[in-house]
């Protein structure tokens, strides 16, 4: 409701659902995620006073806190920028709701003496629960089929979040982007109808892609599109205009905004299985994006770089800010950037003498992309 990787605390007054959720929030920021904490039903707050839930919270290592009562809302971010960089709780990787019983948010129910809770569950007003937490008397609530915890086990309660998390992260499909819409100004000729192997950029990437997505699009501008529907792959054309890769993207995440996008330009004519293994394998689905470092330039390497669903809304509003730059958002947001293990499979080729020196490069070494085992 609030964010992709959300989870509630729900419970009576009492129940120690403030105590619960800051040890957790705790736990995930030792481990280097970014947790957000969200607590709604606060009764005429204060922001961030000391002994205050959103004041624990904070100290428990929240990156980003939401208060709200019936009359007003507050953020508290972390450090200056927070906001400026991300307009939602989406800048963090998850979010730890307190309160919201009612609403339809995976939830752990902490049951205290009284059980006054119980009933709510029963009748169906308090729904999604995922798990029982009582304060060491269980007696009883084995019948109701739920994992059972109890309230001090803070890392069993840690751990199962953890996977409840991840497998909601391998529900998210993963597509292939080949970027394809650009000028090739440089080049003088379509660098996606290029051979360095023996398919063209456009079919050898795309098969690439293949190994590993569930799904294969090509990204081009509508008068392309005739062309590269030869090929075999389903194409998106663009609908935001004159944005350049950029544009190609949110065209994609329209096209499908539940999916994370692998996106490839056709301009890298080195890139092979280990390459896209390499991203998989440091794929981080909390973050906005995992991608390369380029050793060379000291940034990101947009083109080769998988963008989860949540990344749509920050690109949106980046680009509301008259900023088109995929490099410049992967650097400037929470995004996971890797140093490959070789250099050169990211080299963008994009005129002649750089075509010829691969061409070259790629004969003499025989390199052709190769299938994962």
């Amino acid at each position: 409701m609030f964010h992709p990787f959300e989870i509630a605390f729900c419970g009576l007054s009492g129940s120690g659902k403030t105590t619960l959720a800051t040890e957790v929030i705790r736990h995930f920021r030792l481990k280097g995620d970014e947790p957000a904490y969200y607590k709604h039903g606060c009764h005429h707050f204060d922001i961030d006073r000391e002994g205050k839930d959103s004041f624990l919270a904070r100290q428990a290592g929240a990156a980003l806190v939401m208060i709200s009562d019936p009359g007003k809302e507050a953020i508290i971010a972390e450090a200056p920028g927070t906001l400026s960089n991300a307009s939602t709780l989406l800048s963090c990787d998850m979010l730890m709701i307190e309160g919201l019983k009612e609403l339809k948010i995976p939830k752990l129910l902490l049951v205290d003496a009284g059980r006054a809770i119980l009933p709510l569950m029963e009748n169906g007003t308090v729904s999604q629960v995922l798990g029982l937490v009582h304060d060491g008397n269980s007696d009883g609530l084995d019948n109701y089929g739920l994992p059972l915890f109890c309230r001090d086990d803070v890392p069993g309660i840690a751990a199962f979040i953890e996977r409840c998390l991840a497998d909601r992260a391998a529900e998210v499909p993963l597509n292939g982007l080949v970027l394809a819409g650009g000028l090739s100004s440089r080049m003088g000729t379509d660098k996606a109808l290029l051979s360095y192997h023996p398919e063209n950029q456009l079919v050898t990437t795309a098969a690439l892609l293949s190994c590993t997505c569930g799904e294969v699009f090509i990204s081009c501008r509508q008068e392309q599109a005739a062309t590269y529907c030869t090929f075999g792959y389903p194409v998106i054309t663009d609908s935001y205009l004159d944005m350049g890769p950029m544009g190609g993207l949110l065209s994609a995440q329209r096209h499908a905004p539940d999916a994370a996008w692998l996106v490839a330009a056709c301009d890298l004519p080195f890139i092979c299985a280990d390459t896209i293994n390499a991203l998989l394998s440091n794929r981080d689905p909390f973050r906005y994006a995992t991608g390369f470092m380029s050793p060379e330039s000291g940034r990101p390497e947009p083109l080769l770089t998988i963008y989860e669903p949540k990344s749509r809304q920050a690109l949106l509003r980046q680009h509301s800010l008259g900023n088109d730059s995929l490099s410049s958002f992967l650097q400037l947001s929470r995004a996971v950037l890797i140093k490959p293990v070789n250099p050169g499979s990211i080299t963008n080729v994009n005129d002649k003498d750089q075509m010829d020196a691969a061409k070259k490069a790629i004969h003499s070494s025989r390199c052709s992309p190769r299938n994962p085992e």
